[in-house]
C-alpha cells in the first residue's frame, strides 16, 4: 500500500464546473419502476444531465446530506462534460444480484440475467433471519452450481452475528462477504476471527471506503481482503482510480442502483483498472422494469461490452416524475452545485 497521502475528497471535475443554469437546463428527473424491492425501494428516482461529453447522472439516495451528495454531482458532471478515461478491457464481466427475496423467487431473479459466472446475494435484511439467507444462498447454489457466490450484509450485522452467519453461510462455498459489519474496527475483526477459525471467507469493504471522509483507512487498518468501489459515491470515475491505486487492494466495481447511465460510468472505471479480478456488480439493470435507454446496458454472457448511452426522449417522457419529485431533485441540484462551486 502506497505511503502518500489520502486522496482528497471529490471537488468540481477536471473541466472545470459547468454554471447551475446550465445544468438545470439539461435536467430530466426519472422514476423507473423496480421488478423486486431492493433497498426498500420499488421505484428509483434519478437526475439525468446532458452535457458536450454525453450524459451524467446524478441520483444519490433521499437520505444522504448534500456533503456526501456533492461527489454524486461530481461524478455525473465528469460523465457528461469531461468524458471517461482511455479503457484496458473491451468488456467488464459482471455477476447477478439477488436481493433479499424468498428462496422460491430466486430462480426467477437469476433467469433475468442470463449466464453469469457470479452472484451476490443480499443478506442481513432487516426483519429476515439468518435462516431466511440460509435458504436464499442454498437456492443460489442449487440453480447455479459452479458460480461464485458472495454475500453483501451492508453493515447489518454485529461483530458475533458476522462471525457466526459467515460460519454457517461459508457451507455454500464464499467467495467473499461484503461488508458484513458498519465499522472499520469491526470488519477488521470480523476478518481475524473467521481467519483464526480457518473459515475461508475473504472481506471486502463497501461502505467503508465510499461513506468514510478517508477512504483508504480501511486499507491502512488491515480490515479488508479487498474493496468495493462505486463511482458516484467516490465523485467520479478518476478519483475512484486514484482511491484503488492508493489503497493497494484488489478492487470489485459495483453499481449504486444506477440507470444505464450511470453503468457507462461504473463499465468506464472497471475498464480502466490495471486488475480486474473480480467479476463487477454492474449488471443491476435487469432489475429495472424499464430504462431510459433502448439499448440498455445488461449482460450479454456474463459481460457488458463499452458502449456509449444516449437517453431516449420517449422514455424519459414516459417515465418522468411528478412536478413535486422534480421540484425537489432541482432544489437538490442547486444547493449540491453550491458545494462544488469554488
Amino acid at each position: 500500500m502506497s505511503s502518500r497521502p489520502a486522496v482528497p475528497a471529490a471537488g468540481a471535475p477536471a473541466a472545470g464546473l459547468p454554471d447551475l443554469d446550465e445544468l438545470l437546463a439539461s435536467a430530466h428527473v426519472v422514476s423507473l419502476p423496480m421488478r423486486v424491492k431492493f433497498r426498500g425501494i420499488m421505484e428509483r428516482e434519478s437526475l439525468l444531465l446532458r452535457g458536450p461529453a454525453g450524459w451524467g447522472e446524478f441520483c444519490p439516495f433521499p437520505e444522504y446530506g448534500d456533503a456526501e451528495a456533492s461527489r454524486w454531482l461530481a461524478a455525473a458532471i465528469e460523465a457528461a462534460w469531461s468524458g471517461f478515461p482511455e479503457p484496458l478491457r473491451p468488456a467488464v464481466p459482471v455477476n447477478a444480484t439477488v436481493p433479499a427475496v424468498p428462496a422460491d423467487r430466486v430462480p426467477e431473479v437469476l433467469a433475468r440475467f442470463g449466464r453469469v459466472d457470479a452472484v451476490k446475494v443480499k443478506v442481513a435484511e432487516q426483519g429476515q433471519s439468518l435462516d431466511d439467507d440460509a435458504a436464499r444462498l442454498n437456492a443460489v447454489r442449487s440453480a447455479m452450481p459452479d458460480a461464485a457466490i458472495r454475500v453483501d450484509a451492508n453493515g447489518g450485522w454485529d461483530v458475533p452475528a458476522a462471525v457466526e452467519a459467515l460460519t454457517r453461510l461459508s457451507a455454500v462455498g464464499l467467495e467473499y462477504a461484503e461488508q458484513p459489519v458498519p465499522t472499520i474496527e469491526g470488519l477488521a475483526e470480523v476478518r481475524r476471527a473467521l481467519r483464526a477459525a480457518g473459515t475461508p471467507v475473504l472481506i471486502a469493504a463497501d461502505e467503508s471506503v465510499r461513506k468514510e471522509s478517508d477512504p483508504l483507512r480501511v486499507a491502512r487498518a488491515g480490515a479488508a481482503d479487498l474493496i468495493v468501489v462505486k463511482v458516484a459515491p467516490l465523485g467520479g470515475v478518476r478519483r475512484a482510480l486514484d482511491i484503488v491505486a492508493e489503497a493497494g487492494l484488489p478492487a470489485v466495481v459495483s453499481s449504486a442502483l444506477d440507470t444505464s447511465v450511470g453503468i457507462r460510468a461504473g463499465l468506464a472505471l472497471a475498464a480502466s483498472l490495471p486488475g480486474l479480478p473480480y467479476a463487477c456488480g454492474l449488471g443491476t439493470v435487469s432489475l429495472f422494469e424499464s430504462d431510459i435507454t433502448l439499448d440498455p446496458l445488461v449482460a450479454d454472457d456474463g459481460a457488458i461490452r463499452l458502449r456509449d448511452v444516449t437517453a431516449d426522449a420517449g422514455l424519459l417522457e414516459r417515465y418522468a416524475a411528478s412536478a413535486e419529485r422534480r421540484d425537489w431533485w432541482l432544489a437538490r441540484l442547486s444547493r449540491v452545485h453550491a458545494l462544488l462551486a469554488p
